[in-house]
């Protein structure tokens, strides 16, 4: 290799927009995860491949570092916040910090709600729900002592809109964005900056779920690169981001105007005749920047009541 073919590989490699930020992807052995992976590193990324199967992660980290990246291999269980703790402590002895957590593992428990084990509702609240609380529990710190930190919640449309068959499932994913709200605004001051992604992809978890033709325009492939939106030095935060088959689109909590009744003792049958009014979203909806803004709302409307 000449000296200006060198310059130029280790100009494109410091003009990457992740070029040395460390980041960890769960559930990185397979499917979705793995192109997580294989994304950041593209991208300039330090990845720790993490996964349940020790040979699974050494893999996709084999793959990345043939590609010339840097990764490291870490076999753990989310559900375990010791493991967790110790694969942080792990990368930050390694590489010093920790810049991108991208909270991805996760497991399917498919059946209706009067069909379902409370054993599998559970399980799939631990691995979704409290898997991303431990993980991020143990990079919180290092965020806050380094001013810096992009996370990921891993959400779904399940959650955000429902789906038959999957109540667990759909509690764990909207939690996530509950998750994601408050640790926004808590992380905002230290330049910490949570999102939520929503994929549709075709992975081992919902292959038995989709037609054929389907499965063959959802791959993880094409989810992947919205990843990149969320953990980039100018990412947003609180934003959910919806991604499938090479199309992106955002969701939204919001709040309508809705009504004010100031009769206590006919407010529940004034409320039953104007639900309709209540759920008006052609004036006045907004994406509230904090709960409080509920209160503020109502409390204002019905000081205007009072005149």
């Amino acid at each position: 290799m000449t000296i200006s073919s060198m310059q130029h590989d280790n100009n494109s490699q410091n003009n990457k927009p992740l070029n040395a930020r460390v980041a960890i992807v769960t559930g990185a052995g397979g499917g979705l995860g793995r192109t997580h992976a294989l994304e950041l590193a593209r991208h300039g990324a330090r990845v720790v491949v993490n996964e349940l199967n020790a040979d699974a992660a050494a893999k996709v980290a084999g793959e990345i570092q043939a590609a010339g990246g840097e990764a490291l291999a870490i076999a753990g269980d989310v559900t375990d916040f010791a493991q967790m703790q110790a694969m942080a402590a792990q990368v930050v002895a390694a590489w010093g910090r920790i810049d991108i957590l991208v909270n991805n593992a996760g497991i399917l428990r498919d059946r209706s709600f009067a069909k379902m084990t409370m054993e599998d509702f559970r399980l799939v609240m631990d691995v979704h729900v409290m898997g991303a609380v431990h993980c991020t529990k143990a990079v919180w710190a290092q965020m806050q002592e380094q001013q810096y930190g992009r996370i990921v919640m891993t959400t779904s449309s399940s959650g955000l809109y429902g789906n038959f068959g999957q109540s667990n499932y759909g509690a764990a994913k909207m939690a996530l964005v509950g998750l994601m709200q408050t640790l926004a605004l808590e992380g905002a001051k230290r330049n910490i900056r949570v999102n939520c992604l929503a994929p549709t992809a075709a992975t081992q978890m919902t292959e038995n779920l989709l037609p054929a033709a389907a499965l063959a325009l959802l791959t993880p492939e094409r989810v992947s690169p919205g990843l990149l939106a969320l953990v980039q030095d100018e990412a947003p935060t609180r934003m959910i981001l919806l991604a499938g088959a090479g199309s992106f689109e955002s969701a939204h909590v919001t709040m309508t105007e809705g009504i004010h009744l100031g009769d206590l003792a006919s407010s529940a049958e004034q409320l039953c005749e104007r639900l309709a009014e209540v759920q008006d979203r052609s004036e006045g909806e907004v994406v509230p920047a904090q709960g409080f803004e509920q209160f503020m709302l109502e409390v204002k409307k019905a000081g205007a009541a009072l005149g």
